[in-house]
């Protein structure tokens, strides 16, 4: 009995004294340590990772760019479902213990100590925290004893739910999200709160281990993990039996979802991404900014939408080129699917595989493993491609356009799914604000993933007619009127500038005789430009055109300026439209608004030229980081207007763009752009565009509210085709862009400027009309440019006298 006692005794004895030196080894460890540790404080102001998100004016998301996708939330933002979940799966006793389970420390002690290694972790959740932010995730003893301190550390700074919510934001849970509301959005495309109990439990699951119990990679593995979660948290208490039952029972539903875009405008994401890039460096990919552009998503939905109509119905009229691939008829239906997954969807052109032809229809295998009917009115349209200007017979069968084994494009319609083919052509269409250039729409080809050129601002093309504006601007600021008399007749330039002997002609090559200078434009003939430009001599011409926009050495230095023979890029002419559309004034093109940091903190506010006629500037006073803004008023007129933003410097003179204006409305009404009537408005007024061999089709119109400019053509230029003018390829994109972008804003009539009167003139001279003389008609003019003479009344030995001598 002595014996025993003094055994005991002994043993208490050496267990005070261990626990003494254990006590000893901790404080010193921790003294040892404490200069190695980071500040616990620095988690109040985290700066998670987080991707750069670009928005549309009206706050659509366009894009998301970086290597993590995570969207930070507050702790009351987590659905209590999922606190029992995640608390369940990772730490059952997180509200009750100090930072460390002593129990399952001590397993991992006892497994470093037997095998060497840590095998189970032992980590609490706050444990976790205090690695995922403030250590490296290396597995030493070393690093543990630094998770020990750091997690005693939180809990006596942070309060409980502080550090669930970091926890919560941080952990990797496969996919490239990172925090549950990402991994929300990833699996299930929905909001974190929007979730089932079932969907809860298996991303309470991922943290574990994001690949094996992944559901997209190991279904079977993450329906084990997530049951056990479940199971774990009727235990607990946290759900009943019935709940338990019905969440088991749910099949996994999760599935990829990428970056939850709202609005399709890939190219103006580019351009986004790459000016923020040269301004603020790699930082743009993980500080969280939030850019929001100039963007308005109805009317890039519609360019969305008109660029790709256009651009098919471009191949219905050219006829059928066959499949893009052939796959081997034998193979079966899974190898098919294994092979067509693999084939992108560019723009709404869907691929599928042709598995069953019949006499006047077919049935194609889609991506998603849907077998669908292909109906005669779908196949029909597809007579073969022999070339832009030939195509062979229509067929009579389905089997002369199909075979099995085909890999083909699908659209769907309202009246079924349609054979469709990749457009060869290409578009690009960009439209903007005349009143201060903020660009509203812009489509820089048919699908961004098929060619991420941007042939908005990118390439340079002929312009053609499309230029005619300019140079007709430049005459009626020099003397010209709109009832002007130039011949329209051949001739033959000798120009130093140019290789050889030039004979132009119009298109028709029909030639008209004297032509009043609005007609000339509104027909569009090409003799009459080239006259004009000659009078007013090409370098003179030159300073006057370069004022819209254009780039100086690309305008060629000869009369062929007068056709469009220089080389710009589409947002250049919309750019120069703009002038035109606003009553002279010249804007700069922009797309980025604002740009603000994690916190809503503004880090660049846009201030574009803005026409604000009769208004006064007063620039802004701004603080440091932007964020507080005020007008300095100093000497403010009584009555008078104030703006902050700088004024838009008039390159046209009022009169001179009333006039250019007045022009190119009867370019809709009676010339070459009479097809924009079906929008059934009167403040329309545009130009088409043609090059040489219709390589280049063009149209550009406006209103006041709005300028857009749409260009069709191949990438290496060749002809569109017989009759593909820019009436045919680039006015419907246009109008059906137009219908859309317009809808609903009013009419705004063109009102002439003081100094502007309506003369009734003849129409063959462009003089006074005679008294009485009934073809007269009313023509525009400066007062001081109104003709003095009248027209002689015709009679049988009498001649009209035209102003053919003077240009």
């Amino acid at each position: 009995m002595i014996k025993i006692k003094t055994l005991l005794s002994f043993l208490i004895k050496m267990g005070l004294i261990g626990t003494f030196f254990g006590l000893l080894l901790i404080v010193g460890g921790y003294f040892y340590l404490k200069p190695q540790l980071p500040d616990v404080d620095q988690l109040r102001d985290i700066q998670l990772q987080t991707p750069l998100r670009i928005y549309s004016a009206d706050q659509k998301l366009i894009a998301e760019f970086g290597e993590m996708r995570r969207s930070p939330i507050g702790f009351d933002e987590i659905p209590e479902a999922f606190v029992q979940a995640i608390l369940s799966a990772e730490d059952g006793r997180f509200y009750s213990h100090g930072g460390i389970d002593y129990i399952g420390l001590a397993r991992a002690v006892f497994q470093l100590v037997s095998t060497g290694r840590i095998q189970t972790g032992g980590s609490t959740i706050t444990m976790q925290v205090a690695r995922n932010y403030l250590l490296t995730l290396e597995r030493t003893f070393l690093r543990k004893f630094k998770e020990i301190f750091l997690a005693l550390q939180m809990e006596q700074q942070l309060s409980k739910n502080e550090i669930l919510e970091l926890y919560v934001n941080k952990i990797y849970l496969g996919n490239r999200a990172y925090g549950i509301q990402a991994a929300a959005n990833v699996y299930y495309g929905r909001a974190i709160d929007q979730l089932t109990l079932a969907e809860l439990a298996m991303i309470a699951g991922l943290p574990k281990a994001p690949s094996a119990y992944n559901p997209l990679v190991n279904p079977p593995r993450a329906l084990e993990r997530r049951n056990w979660i479940l199971s774990r948290m009727r235990t607990l208490g946290y759900i009943d039996t019935a709940q338990f039952a019905a969440a088991v029972k749910e099949p996994i539903t999760a599935a990829y979802h990428g970056a939850d875009v709202q609005l399709y405008a890939p190219y103006v994401a580019e351009m986004v991404r790459s000016e923020l890039l040269a301004r603020y460096g790699e930082q743009i990919y993980r500080d969280g900014y939030s850019v929001f552009t100039t963007i308005r998503s109805v009317d890039q939905q519609a360019a969305n939408s008109a660029v790709e109509l256009g651009l098919m119905a471009y191949e219905l009229r050219h006829g059928y080129r066959g499949p893009e691939q052939q796959f081997a008829p034998a193979l079966d239906q899974g190898a098919l699917l294994e092979r067509l997954r693999k084939v992108p969807v560019y723009a709404s052109l869907e691929p599928a595989v042709v598995v069953e032809v019949a006499e006047q229809s077919a049935r194609v295998l889609r991506r998603d493993g849907e077998i669908v009917d292909l109906a005669w009115e779908g196949i029909s349209w597809a007579r073969r491609f022999i070339s832009v200007n030939s195509r062979g017979p229509k067929p009579l069968l389905a089997e002369e356009v199909l075979a099995v084994g085909d890999l083909v494009r699908l659209l769907e319609t309202d009246s079924g799914w349609q054979l469709r083919q990749l457009p060869q052509v290409q578009s690009a269409l960009v439209a903007l604000s005349p009143k201060n250039g903020a660009v509203r729409a812009l489509v820089g080809g048919f699908s961004f993933q098929q060619s991420k050129f941007n042939r908005v601002f990118q390439g340079t093309r002929q312009p053609g007619s499309n230029f005619k504006p300019f140079v007709y601007t430049a005459a009626l600021a020099s003397g010209f009127t709109p009832a002007s008399i130039i011949n329209d007749a051949p001739v033959v330039f000798e120009d130093d500038n140019l290789e050889s002997s030039w004979r132009p002609e119009n298109y028709s090559k029909k030639f008209f005789g004297p032509t009043r200078l609005r007609e000339a434009l509104y027909r569009s003939r090409n003799l009459v430009s080239i006259r004009i430009l000659r009078t007013l001599r090409v370098k003179p011409a030159l300073d006057y055109i370069a004022r819209f926009g254009f780039d100086r050495t690309r305008l060629p230095n000869d009369l062929s300026l007068a056709l469009g023979s220089a080389d710009v890029t589409p947002l250049e002419l919309v750019t120069g439209y703009a002038t035109l559309a606003n009553g002279g004034f010249k804007v700069e093109p922009y797309w980025l608004e604002r740009v603000e940091d994690r916190n809503g903190e503004l880090l660049f506010q846009a201030t574009p030229s803005t026409i604000c006629e009769g208004c006064l500037y007063q620039p802004q006073l701004q603080s440091p980081n932007l964020a507080v803004t005020e007008l300095a008023l100093t000497d403010v007129p009584e009555g008078a207007e104030v703006t902050s933003l700088p004024l838009a410097p008039r390159i046209v003179d009022e009169q001179t763009a009333y006039l250019i204006n007045n022009i190119l409305q009867d370019v809709i009404t009676r010339g070459t752009g009479r097809k924009a009537g079906a929008l059934g408005r009167n403040d329309l007024a545009g130009k088409t565009g043609t090059t040489n061999d219709l390589k280049d089709a063009w149209f550009s119109g406006f209103n006041r509210e709005l300028v857009a400019s749409v260009w069709v053509g191949f990438d290496q230029p060749k002809t569109l085709g017989r009759s593909e003018f820019g009436s045919r390829a680039a006015l419907p994109i246009w109008i059906d862009f137009m219908s859309v972008a317009l809808d609903g804003v009013p009419e705004q009539a063109l009102i002439p400027p003081e100094g502007i009167v309506s003369v009734r003139i003849d129409p063959v001279t462009g003089l006074l009309a005679y008294p009485g003389q009934k073809d007269a008609i009313f023509e525009m003019f400066r007062e001081q440019d109104v003709p003095r003479s009248a027209a002689v009344k015709q009679t049988e030995t009498t001649q009209r006298v035209t102003s053919e001598e003077l240009f």
